[in-house]
C-alpha cells in the first residue's frame, strides 16, 4: 500500500488520497468482514435456536453454516445415509427427508429415536 495523500478542503475538511487499487483492496477487505461477520450472525442465530448448554460439534455447525439443517448436519456428522438413518429409526427415508428439509416436524417419539440413533442429547433434536 503507498503512502496517503492528506488534503485540506477550503472548510478544512481532511480528505485522504489514495491509489484506485489500494482503494479497491480496501473495498475487497471490507466486503469480506461483511460476508463473516453475517458467518457469525448467522451461527449465532442457530445456536441461540437450542435449547441446550451443550454445544454441537464443530463438524456439524460448519455443515449448519453452509445451509445443511441441524439434522441433515448431525448424520452426516455420523456418516450416515438418510436410508441407513431412516431404517434405525424406523421411518421411510422420504419422511426423513422432509425433516431434514424442515417440510415436516419430528414428534417428541421420533425426536427421541432420532438422538437415540445418532447417539445426541435430545435437545439438538426435537421439535
Amino acid at each position: 500500500m503507498n503512502a496517503p495523500q492528506i488534503i485540506k478542503t477550503s472548510t478544512g475538511e481532511e480528505l485522504v488520497v489514495i491509489p484506485k487499487a489500494d482503494y479497491e483492496a480496501l473495498l475487497d477487505a471490507a466486503a469480506e468482514a461483511l460476508e463473516d461477520a453475517a458467518d457469525v450472525a448467522i451461527y449465532d442465530e442457530r445456536k441461540a435456536k437450542l435449547k441446550t448448554e451443550k454445544a454441537l460439534p464443530a463438524d456439524v455447525a460448519m455443515d449448519i453454516l453452509r445451509g445443511s439443517s441441524r439434522l441433515k448436519a448431525l448424520r452426516n456428522w455420523r456418516n450416515l445415509t438418510q436410508a441407513e438413518l431412516a431404517a434405525t429409526v424406523g421411518v421411510s427415508q422420504g419422511f426423513l427427508s422432509d425433516l431434514e428439509s424442515n417440510r415436516r416436524k419430528p414428534s417428541v417419539q421420533t425426536s427421541t429415536m432420532l438422538a437415540k440413533a445418532l447417539d445426541i442429547p435430545i435437545e439438538w433434536v426435537e421439535p
